[in-house]
């Protein structure tokens, strides 16, 4: 998009009303960035992006688009030893898919090192910053407590000379990791404690994704972060609430340098309840093989989502719905459910699938007899037409469409009782056919002709409507039924155990032997349906192959997840 100036009078209505939108519409009244905005989103490469992620994505990029600005991706890729190239692409790819346009301004910090060196030089020079010789565990004792002042380092004297000269050193590769830092030199006594002479470089020997071993000193996030919007000239740095206390470092920093200074606004991260939002914990799961990646559906990653037959729609609604708060709070994963059910609802093409089959059989029906019958893919939507689906003397329906002995308001199949056929026949279970052990495994049933969906001369009328499969016809698929990932609502809040007892041991059932009505054959991966009375499928990225379709669960119809076939 253009970058142009915007007048005091532009209407606003149309976008949403929270307090980072009202900062910078009054940013916009009083020309304070000669009507810029410019904003982005600064991921690490060390992991997958999450729900949260998503919802900063959202926010930066709606107020460039809303406010005809410019928006960043930027990678701080100051971490060599746990950052992968692997990481960069799926960020890259997750942005993308969830309609953040960045256009071609895609930025590393590892392209500012040369110039973050330069002004720790800088620092240096005036007598702001030095390096020092403490371990990390007696930099940690010397910082103090948030009621104790710390203690000043030994080596925070030391001339500008020897500390210039040191710090070259360091950067030559003369000493070990750990061995050396090099930090700001604030107040030790200060009651925040990131002034408490922060560490600006760590020595980590490791090589980089993107600069090999070019360098073995690495700028630390606090003093990196306020640099690279300084180098981009963002207008409106977009933080989560963790960072708030951090600002007046990253405010020292860019006053010592005499700097472009931008303006940080810190809202309140997105949580998901039932699931862990730690990258150090979603990383377990996915080394110690809790999941299959970290795409897994029951993670809670935008690939995961994605995989799970998400839509990008789906996520910005939600995001939009959970509003942006100046304090943290949990989102229930209902609305998030809620948002992927409201748009799937409109979009998804309708089909039929058995997951657990039984067998009926169609006593007066022609043997040899096949039937096309009209069904609609979209009572939403009349524009996506109907299909096809054969009807034959042998179909599947659901086990759990047919009791015995049913409760009372059960009105599906029972023994002398009559149901409806979705798209077909009304039809009477006349023999039940049960194995050597009790068990019912076919039901013989006969058909009304007169009663045949939509041109039936019939006025018979039944409570029951019932999906079924054409046993001559359908398809053998894998389905596969996601639950939360935990059992309980917040695994993060009891301290005392371990999250890993707290995972749901049902977040996963395979059904094996679904079947499918026969429109599906060709269906590509990543195509969504609601399987009707089940909820909505999507075809499996992963595990489908030519000779095997694999389902996913997207979603239930409604909010039951402790039912799984419903």
């Amino acid at each position: 998009m253009d970058e142009k100036n915007i007048s005091a009078e532009n209407s606003f209505e149309k976008k949403p009303k929270n307090f980072i939108y009202e900062i910078i519409e009054e940013d916009i009244k009083t020309n304070k960035w000669n009507g810029r905005v410019h904003t982005r989103f600064p991921p690490e490469p060390n992991g997958y992006l999450h729900i949260g992620h998503a919802a900063s994505i959202c926010l930066n990029y709606g107020i460039a688009r809303d406010f005809n600005g410019k928006f960043n991706l930027r990678f701080d890729d100051t971490n060599p030893e746990k950052e992968e190239v692997e990481y960069v692409e799926s960020i890259i790819e997750d942005v993308k898919w969830l309609g953040g346009d960045f256009e071609d301004r895609i930025f590393y910090a590892s392209d500012y090192f040369e110039q973050m060196y330069n002004w720790a030089v800088e620092l240096i020079k005036k007598g702001k910053a030095y390096v020092d010789d403490l371990n990390p565990d007696e930099i940690r004792k010397y910082r103090g407590t948030l009621t104790e002042p710390g203690k000043e380092s030994p080596y925070r004297n030391r001339s500008v000379e020897e500390n210039l000269d040191l710090f070259e050193r360091m950067r030559k590769g003369e000493f070990k990791n750990g061995q050396k830092v090099l930090r700001a030199k604030i107040d030790m006594a200060s009651p925040n404690i990131n002034m408490r002479d922060p560490i600006m470089y760590r020595i980590v020997h490791a090589e980089h994704h993107r600069q090999g071993n070019k360098w073995c000193i690495y700028p630390t996030y606090d003093w990196a972060h306020g640099i690279e919007d300084s180098i981009e000239k963002i207008t409106h740095s977009i933080c989560t609430l963790e960072f708030e206390n951090h600002r007046p470092l990253y405010d020292w920093f860019l006053n010592e340098l005499g700097v472009y200074h931008p303006q940080q606004i810190e809202f309140a991260r997105i949580n998901l309840n039932y699931t862990v939002m730690s990258k150090r914990k979603l990383l377990k799961l996915v080394q110690e093989k809790f999941v299959d990646g970290w795409d897994d559906p029951r993670m809670p990653t935008v690939s995961a989502l994605r995989r799970r037959g998400y839509t990008p729609e789906a996520i910005r609604n939600f995001t939009d719905n959970s509003g942006i708060a100046k304090r943290d709070k949990v989102s229930d994963i209902s609305l998030l459910e809620f948002s992927i059910r409201e748009d799937l609802n409109k979009s998804a093409q309708r089909a039929m699938a058995v997951l657990k089959p039984l067998k009926v059989v169609i006593t007066n029906y022609p043997e040899n007899k096949t039937e096309e019958l009209e069904a609609v893919n979209n009572p939403e939507d009349s524009s996506m037409g109907t299909r096809k689906i054969p009807f034959s003397r042998e179909v599947f329906i659901e086990q759990t469409d047919f009791m015995e002995n049913p409760p009372k308001g059960f009105h599906r199949l029972i023994p002398g009782g009559e149901v409806r056929l979705r798209y077909a026949y009304i039809i009477k279970c006349e023999e039940v056919i049960k194995n050597k052990d009790g068990e019912v495994i076919e039901l013989h049933c006969t058909f009304d002709p007169e009663t045949k969906s939509g041109t039936g001369t019939s006025q018979k009328k039944v409570k029951g409507t019932i999906h079924w499969v054409s046993a001559n016809h359908s398809i053998s698929a894998e389905v596969r039924l996601y639950d939360r990932l935990f059992s309980v609502e917040e695994p993060d809040a009891d301290k005392e155990k371990d999250f890993l007892e707290l995972l749901n041991p049902n977040s996963l059932e395979i059904i094996s032997n679904a079947l499918i009505e026969p429109s599906l054959k060709d269906s590509k991966p990543g195509t969504r349906f609601q399987f009707e009375r089940h909820g909505y499928f999507c075809v499996d990225t992963k595990f489908t192959t030519k000779e095997k379709l694999v389902f996913n669960r997207t979603v239930t119809l409604k909010d039951s997840w402790g039912n799984k076939t419903k």
